[in-house]
């Protein structure tokens, strides 16, 4: 074996500086080689902990043209990054440019896209410089609210700071209102609206919840709607998009619908728009329960089955699709 050929060697087996160090003592290396080994490994070392690379905004909104539907908000999201990059170079050219307040109201059922849209968001805004971090942290009331006189204020500033360089989701923000004047929802909107003010260069807020709740809100503080410019509405999903929706959700798992099963799903999914259970777990969260239940009922009648095909391992038979009062 030549001296090349064992390098390479060693350059595979050698992990740490002490195994360096113990094969220089021992003489099966030179000190030479123990100079290349051991900045083989500080190279090593210094890959390891490079940060991945950063999305490009062409695939982001690749991955926002892949959503399912959402035709509007898609167009919606377009004009925004327009908007964003348009005003950006009047400022180089020195001409009077619109404030870039990007703060919206997001209203939908659950399951409509709300939280994959905004963290979309957060990524095309730190591409374009318009945040910092373009990181999501999502709340509710429980994580703004406090129990006592100035504790709100202080929950709410620390979800603030967590969100500052990023968006800031608060879903169900309409609970904030609910309590009156009394309640210390009205802290928590009082806070949030400074802190909108104090980091309006690096922090976009974004209220999500059912439309008709989000409308009674803006009306009952109606200095809301004039911070909130954009406001977006999700609407549900249509049967075909849902079947559309099912269909990437199996095939991601590597798992295929039998025609029967396909039929089932269509139909349960049919019938789920007069369930009670709709208003919370509707849309494409309906759907992805369905087939993560499909899954479950698959493997429990698979797992005693003494011969077991790949094909047994694909297929979601028609038996495997939960009713909606089995949900």
């Amino acid at each position: 074996m030549t001296g090349c050929e064992t390098m390479i060697n060693l350059k595979c087996r050698v992990e740490n500086p002490n195994q360096v160090i113990d094969m220089l003592a021992k003489g099966t290396i030179t000190p030479v080689e123990a100079f290349i080994l051991f900045k083989e490994i500080d190279e090593k070392k210094s890959e390891a902990v490079k940060p991945p690379t950063e999305e490009k905004i062409e695939d982001i909104m690749k991955e926002l043209d892949s959503l399912v539907g959402l035709t509007k908000v898609k167009q919606l999201v377009k004009e925004i990054q327009a908007f964003v990059e348009i005003q950006k170079r009047r400022q180089k050219e020195q001409l009077v440019s619109e404030p870039l307040v990007l703060h919206m109201i997001f209203k939908g059922n659950p399951g409509t896209g709300k939280t994959t849209v905004a963290r979309l968001f957060g990524k095309i805004f730190k591409q374009m410089d318009v945040l910092q971090k373009g990181h999501l942290v999502e709340v509710e009331r429980a994580d703004l609210v406090g129990e006592y006189i100035g504790h709100t204020a202080q929950k709410t500033r620390e979800q603030i700071r967590r969100a500052l360089g990023g968006i800031l989701f608060i879903d169900e923000a309409y609970s904030l209102a609910r309590g009156g004047e009394k309640d210390f929802g009205k802290e928590a909107i009082d806070t949030l609206v400074k802190a909108m003010e104090d980091h309006k260069d690096n922090l976009i807020v974004i209220l999500a919840g059912y439309k008709d709740e989000m409308d009674w809100f803006l009306r009952t503080n109606p200095g809301l709607r004039s911070r909130f410019p954009i406001q977006i509405e999700f609407s549900d999903y249509t049967i075909e998009e849902l079947m559309e929706i099912a269909k990437i959700m199996v095939e991601k798992r590597q798992y295929k619908l039998t025609p029967e099963a396909y039929a089932k799903l269509e139909r349960v999914l049919k019938g789920s728009k007069n369930s009670a259970y709709y208003d919370k777990m509707g849309n494409a969260r309906l759907v992805r329960n369905l087939i993560e239940k499909a899954i479950r009922r698959q493997a429990l009648r698979l797992v005693n089955q003494k011969h077991i095909s790949r094909e047994d391992l694909i297929y979601i038979k028609e038996e495997d699709i939960a009713e909606m009062e089995e949900m």
